[in-house]
């Protein structure tokens, strides 16, 4: 019986502009409609302690040749 497919996975992250308080400044609609274009699926946000968005993680499948 063959193993099945393993996928494997690249990841990206993009980190929200924010100000002085850390918290978000401005809304990051574009650059997520542009990494949801290319593939990219959000799967995790890193958060601030006292609060505020640090990272949103992504991840989209390798595409094996």
């Amino acid at each position: 019986m063959d193993a099945p497919d393993r996928r494997t996975w690249e990841y990206e992250t993009l980190e929200p502009p924010t100000g002085m308080t850390d918290r978000e400044v401005s809304d990051p609609k574009r650059e997520l409609n542009h990494l949801g274009a290319d593939g990219w699926e959000l799967v995790a946000t890193l958060t601030y302690d006292g609060g505020g968005t640090k990272l949103l993680v992504f991840k989209r499948p390798v595409e094996h040749a």
